[in-house]
C-alpha cells in the first residue's frame, strides 16, 4: 500500500500552532513515525526531540513546494513499486511511506508489527541542497531508485522465503526492526551482502543511471572505491563473521570521523561496504536471478563470489 504523508506535514505546516498540529500527526502516525525516529534521528521521548521538531517546523520549505508542483512523486512511486513487485516476485504484503522527515535518512527500511515499511523522505529530492532541512539535494528523479532499494531490503526481511539473518533477527524481535539492534547482532557479511543485494535489485529496477548513483555516491568515490577494492576485500576476508555496531557505523554509515574510518592503516572512504557488497552478491545475482538472490543466506553469497575470484577455503 502507498501511502503520503506529505499533504498532512504541510497542512500541520500552516495550523495556527504548528507544533501542536505537528504533534497531532506523530501521534497519527505514530507506529511508522516513532518506528522512523528510533532508526534514523532519535527517540520522540528523547529531550532533544523538541529542538529537533522547532527546526522542523522552522526551515524554509519553497524548495520541496516547488519540486511536488513539477514531480509526480506519487506516480513515480507507484510506477516503481510495480517495477519491484514483479521483478522481485514479492510473496507477503508491504508498505511504501512518501514523508518529510527531519534530517536523517533520504531513504530507509522498517518493519513494524511484522509488516515491512519502505520510505522516501522528499526534502532531500528537492534538486537543491538546503541546510535548514538538511535535505542533500539530490534531483527527485533519483527516487525511485531509492525507493527501489528500500523495498528490496523489505523483501528480504519479510519474505516468508527468506533465509537471511536479518529475518531472523527481525522475527527474534517479535517482527520488529532496529536499526541499532540488527547492526549489532548481524554479521559484518550479512550487513554488507544486505546493501549489496539493495544495490544491485535497484539496478535491475529503475535502470539508466551511473554506477556510482546507485551506491550514493559521488563520481570520485566510486573510482576511489573500485581502486581499494582489492585491498578492501583482503582486509575483511577474516572478519566476515564478526558482529558489532561499530562495523555498521565504519562500513556502512555517513558522517564517520577519518579515525573511524580507519582500516588496515589507511583511512576508507564513507559508506564504503556499499561497494564492497555489491561486489560480493554480483555472482549470485547474475546466476539466479534477483528474486533468488535476496533471499539467499550472506554465506551462500560469500559462496559463489569465492567460486567466481577463485578464492580458496579450507
Amino acid at each position: 500500500m502507498l501511502v503520503n504523508l506529505v499533504p498532512d506535514f504541510l497542512a500541520a505546516l500552516e495550523a495556527r500552532d504548528s507544533q501542536e498540529a505537528y504533534r497531532r500527526y506523530l501521534e497519527d502516525n505514530l507506529p511508522i513515525l516513532s518506528a522512523y525516529w528510533h532508526n534514523y534521528i532519535l527517540d520522540l521521548n528523547s529531550p532533544h526531540a523538541d529542538d529537533v521538531i522547532s527546526r522542523t517546523l522552522a526551515a524554509d520549505r519553497r524548495d520541496l513546494v516547488t519540486m511536488l508542483r513539477s514531480f509526480d512523486v506519487v506516480a513515480a512511486a507507484k510506477e516503481v513499486v510495480e517495477r519491484c513487485e514483479a521483478l522481485f516476485q514479492t510473496d507477503t504484503s508491504f508498505d511504501v511511506y512518501l514523508m518529510v522527515g527531519v534530517g536523517g535518512a533520504n531513504a530507509g527500511e522498517l518493519v513494524v508489527g511484522g509488516r515491512g515499511i519502505a520510505f522516501v523522505c522528499l526534502e532531500h529530492f528537492t534538486g537543491r541542497a538546503n541546510p535548514e532541512t538538511l535535505g542533500l539535494g539530490l534531483r527527485p528523479e533519483l527516487m525511485p531508485l531509492w525507493l527501489a532499494h528500500e523495498i528490496a531490503h523489505v523483501v528480504r526481511y519479510t519474505s516468508p522465503e527468506s533465509r537471511a539473518e536479518m529475518r531472523q533477527i527481525v522475527h527474534d524481535m517479535n517482527g520488529y526492526y532496529d536499526f541499532w539492534e540488527s547492526g549489532s547482532r548481524a554479521t559484518l557479511r550479512e550487513l554488507l551482502v544486505n546493501e549489496g543485494l539493495a544495490v544491485s535489485a535497484a539496478q535491475q529496477a529503475v535502470p539508466g543511471f551511473e554506477q556510482w548513483q546507485y551506491f550514493g555516491f559521488g563520481r570520485r568515490q566510486y573510482h576511489r572505491l573500485r581502486q581499494l577494492e582489492a585491498f578492501l576485500r583482503q582486509s575483511l576476508r577474516d572478519e566476515l563473521g564478526n558482529h558489532g555496531l561499530g562495523y555498521r557505523l565504519r562500513f556502512l554509515s555517513g558522517g564517520m570521523s577519518p579515525s573511524q574510518r580507519m582500516v588496515g592503516g589507511r583511512v576508507i572512504p564513507e559508506r564504503s561496504g556499499y561497494y564492497i557488497g555489491h561486489r560480493m552478491v554480483e555472482a549470485i545475482s547474475a546466476e539466479l536471478g534477483i528474486p533468488r538472490a535476496l533471499r539467499a543466506t550472506a554465506l551462500e553469497c560469500q559462496a559463489w563470489d569465492d567460486r567466481v575470484t577463485g578464492v580458496q577455503t579450507a
